[in-house]
């Protein structure tokens, strides 16, 4: 997810075009729209999502899997989004990797196998991929010691919930799950517009070894960022390898 910025000059004269619009059993509206080249999801008339700028999208993937260190053969990642983050760990991951990607609307699954397909180069498509439509929270609970990787992009950050049901995902039952959906020396990441302190003490409160790294937005003012968590479970000391042979973490 993203809140983009402003954007460029040569779109400001451009109108909207609605692409496809979907209201859901509990009554969101969401819309897909275009104006020039930027696509735009809306949910409940909020900015969900956009093309514009989606490197911090990359970063959670592409920062994530570099901090597991190893190999990363079961990665899942919590709502399909525009398909960034998806495509990033695609890029890094090998041959024999599954990454099974989280979406709860269906119709963001249709319009990523179609309109908004090329926009991450048809990520969907990859014979490594495995599109669950369901709530991420329902599939984490029933995945213990499931993934080596969790990358959670399901909203616009801890503070900043679409759906009133997630603030679980970022509360103690998320976390949690979580937890227990992680594989020994496993990694967990979580996306965020903002920084979020009550999710900071969350993370220290319920013992995750954590840390926050702020991706600068580009083409944006100098104190634009997004943020990414990282955490891994404190409590679970395993052995990882190392150039040297294998460390303790």
């Amino acid at each position: 997810m993203n809140g983009a910025p402003a954007a460029p000059k040569g779109h400001a004269m451009t109108l909207w075009t609605e692409l496809a619009r979907v209201s859901t059993e509990a009554g969101d509206d969401i819309i897909l729209r275009r104006r020039g080249d930027i696509h735009e999801i809306r949910f409940n008339g909020i900015e969900l999502m956009s093309n514009l700028n989606h490197q911090s999208e990359d970063q959670l993937a592409e920062r994530s899997l570099r901090r597991h260190g190893g190999d990363a053969p079961r990665v899942l990642i919590g709502g399909l989004g525009m398909g960034f983050t998806l495509r990033a760990a695609l890029d890094l991951l090998g041959s024999d990797a599954q990454v099974t990607v989280c979406e709860l609307i269906p119709a963001i699954a249709d319009w990523n196998r179609g309109i908004l397909g090329p926009l991450a180069g048809h990520p969907l498509r990859d014979p490594r991929v495995g599109l669950r439509i369901m709530d991420v929270m329902d599939l984490l609970e029933d995945s213990p010691g499931g993934f080596d990787v969790i990358l959670m992009d399901t909203d616009n950050g801890p503070d900043f919930t679409v759906r009133a049901e997630n603030e679980r995902l970022y509360g103690r039952p998320g976390l949690e799950a979580v937890r227990a959906a992680l594989r020994p020396g496993g990694i967990a990441a979580f996306w965020s517009a903002e920084v979020s302190d009550p999710f900071e003490a969350r993370l220290t409160g319920q013992g995750w070894d954590w840390q926050r790294e702020d991706v600068q937005l580009a083409g944006g003012r100098a104190d634009a960022f997004h943020h990414v968590y990282f955490g891994r479970d404190r409590m679970a000391q395993v052995l990882l390898p190392t150039h040297g042979g294998w460390a303790l973490a």
